[in-house]
């Protein structure tokens, strides 16, 4: 497999599928010094590319998080590294011949600094969406170790018999 701009894990044995559709998640960094409504229409861009050549089963929308390493890019103004990125994802059901469309589209698409596109279900999918929302429920219950320190501090020191 030749060496490309982007860093792709393609399976070579999905290009003979034939005309059966199957289900694919593609993950994606974008850029992280591009603007927000920027980086909405990028989004919105892979979507669009995506839902013109298949079905979306679900989808992440962009979130900015910091990369586990740094992420080295070669372009036309030289090298780039990142250490932070958008970070979004689309799970979608197409055809073998779309699916190399979305790949190479998402290869030309100099906004993204990487991205993977992986065989998957449709279960699988709902799955991720299912344990995202339980685990953002769980970030909301779950109450600030500092917070609590300090408010049992304070209500130990309004209770001080000097």
């Amino acid at each position: 497999m030749a060496k490309q701009d982007m860093d792709m894990i393609v399976d070579e044995t999905l290009e003979d599928a034939g005309s059966d559709s199957r289900v694919y998640e593609l993950g994606f960094h974008l850029d992280p010094e591009l603007p927000t409504e920027e980086v909405k229409k990028s989004y919105q861009a892979v979507r669009e590319l995506v839902s013109g050549k298949g079905t979306v089963v679900a989808e992440g929308e962009p979130q900015k998080i910091q990369l586990s390493y740094t992420i080295s890019r070669q372009d036309t103004s030289g090298r780039r590294d990142f250490d932070s990125a958008y970070f979004a994802w689309i799970v979608y059901e197409t055809t073998a011949e779309n699916h190399s469309g979305i790949i190479s589209a998402s290869s030309a698409n100099k906004q993204l600094v990487r991205f993977i596109d992986l065989l998957t279900t449709k279960d699988s999918a709902r799955h991720s969406v299912e344990m995202r929302e339980i685990s953002a429920k769980m970030k909301e219950r779950v109450e600030e170790p500092e917070e609590a320190v300090s408010t049992d501090l304070d209500v130990a020191l309004e209770n001080v018999v000097v």
